[in-house]
This record gives C-alpha cells, sequence and structure tokens, in this order.
C-alpha cells in the first residue's frame, strides 16, 4: 500500500499554512484534510469541498522543499 498526501503548501492562503498531511488510504486522508479545512481555513464541510481536496491528492510523501504555491 503507498501513501497519498495533500499539501497546503500547494494553495495560495491568507493563512500560509505550510501543513501537509499524509495517510495509508485516500478515505483516512480526505478526513483529516476536512478536518484541518474546518479548524483552520474556516471552510465548511461540503460535498464540493471534498470533491476540490481530493484533486490535491498526491501518490507518495510531501517533498520537503516544496515553495509556497508550487
Amino acid at each position: 500500500m503507498s501513501r497519498v498526501y495533500i499539501d497546503c503548501r500547494e494553495c495560495p492562503s491568507d493563512v500560509a499554512c505550510s501543513v501537509a498531511l499524509s495517510a495509508d488510504s485516500e478515505s483516512e486522508l480526505l478526513e483529516a484534510a476536512v478536518q484541518h479545512a474546518i479548524a483552520v481555513h474556516q471552510h465548511t464541510d461540503s460535498p464540493e469541498l471534498r470533491t476540490q481536496l481530493q484533486t490535491m491528492f498526491h501518490a507518495g510523501t510531501p517533498p520537503l522543499d516544496r515553495a509556497r504555491g508550487a
């Protein structure tokens, strides 16, 4: 089983968030990403949010040296 991740540094944000989350499954990652989006970025849980987050998933683990917005 390979890891999947999402990296906030890929998205423009007023918060300048540098959090990257990874998990062993897309469903686990999605739940963690939704909770992060709600708690830190003040998003509301919705099907649209979940779909948008899933488009940002990558296989593997986040790189250590990713620049913001890269």
